[in-house]
C-alpha cells in the first residue's frame, strides 16, 4: 500500500512542540494533523489510509497511555510513538508491551524521529494491505455456493477430482465443474494461488497431499 498519503497525528498539549514537530515531519514530506488532547484525537473521523501517532505521554485529562489503551480498545491499531520529557522507565516498558512503536525521550533527535515514523506508517501500511486482502478473500468466498466450498476445501488439503467424488457423492465431471467454478469466483488460475489465497483468510492446507495437488494441478 502506497505511503505517499500517510498522516503523522501528533498528540501533545504544548503548542510549540506541536509547531516545532509540525515543521520537521512536513519538511521531511509527511502529511501532519496536530491535536492538542487526547478527546480531539479520539473524536476525528476514523483512518483508513497508512498513518501513525506521535504521541505526548504527560497531558491533562487524559494521558498519552491512557487514550494509546482506548485506541486498542476500540480497534483503532494506528502505530503509537511515544515522546517524554521524563525518563520513566516503567511506562516506556509497559507502553512496548501494549504494542507501541517505539518510545523516545524529549528533545527528539530529529534524524530518529523520522527514521521511527517511517518504520511506524510502513508498519501501519502492511497492515492494512494484509486486511485487505483478507476482506478480498472473504467476499470471494461469500461467492461459492455449499457445494463449491465444499469442493474448495478438499482440493486446498490434496484431495484428487476422483477422490473429491468419492468423498461427495458426485461424478468426477461434476467435480471438475465445480472445480472451475471456484477458480473463477475466487479470481485464481492455480491450484497454488488458490492455496495462498485461502492461507490469507486462514482457511490452510495440513494435508500431506496438498503440495503434490499443488504442483499437479489435479
Amino acid at each position: 500500500m502506497n505511503t505517499d498519503e500517510a498522516t503523522v497525528f501528533v498528540v501533545d498539549d504544548d503548542a510549540s512542540v506541536r509547531r516545532s514537530l509540525a515543521r520537521l515531519l512536513r519538511a521531511a514530506g509527511w502529511n501532519v494533523e496536530t491535536l492538542s488532547t487526547a478527546r480531539e484525537f479520539l473524536q476525528r473521523a476514523s483512518v483508513s489510509e497508512p498513518a501513525c501517532v506521535v504521541l505526548d505521554v504527560r497531558m491533562p485529562e487524559m494521558s498519552g497511555p491512557e487514550l494509546h489503551s482506548q485506541m486498542r480498545e476500540s480497534g483503532l491499531s494506528l502505530p503509537v510513538i511515544f515522546l517524554t520529557a521524563y525518563g520513566d522507565v516503567p511506562t516506556s516498558v509497559e507502553a512496548m508491551k501494549r504494542g507501541a512503536a517505539d518510545f523516545l525521550l524529549k528533545p527528539v533527535d530529529a534524524a530518529v524521529l523520522l527514521q521511527t515514523v517511517t518504520r511506524a506508517v510502513e508498519s501501519h501500511a502492511a497492515e492494512l494491505s494484509q486486511r485487505k486482502g483478507r476482506q478480498h478473500v472473504a467476499a470471494c468466498l461469500a461467492r461459492l455456493t455449499t457445494r463449491e466450498r465444499q469442493v474448495l476445501d478438499a482440493v486446498i488439503r490434496g484431495r484428487r477430482n476422483k477422490q473429491i467424488a468419492a468423498d461427495l457423492g458426485i461424478s468426477e465431471k461434476t467435480v471438475k465443474v465445480h472445480r472451475g467454478r471456484v477458480m473463477d469466483k475466487m479470481e485464481v488460475r492455480s491450484v497454488a494461488q488458490l492455496v495462498r489465497l485461502c492461507e490469507t483468510a486462514g482457511i490452510g492446507s495440513d494435508s500431506p497431499g496438498a503440495r503434490h495437488s499443488m504442483l499437479s494441478g489435479r
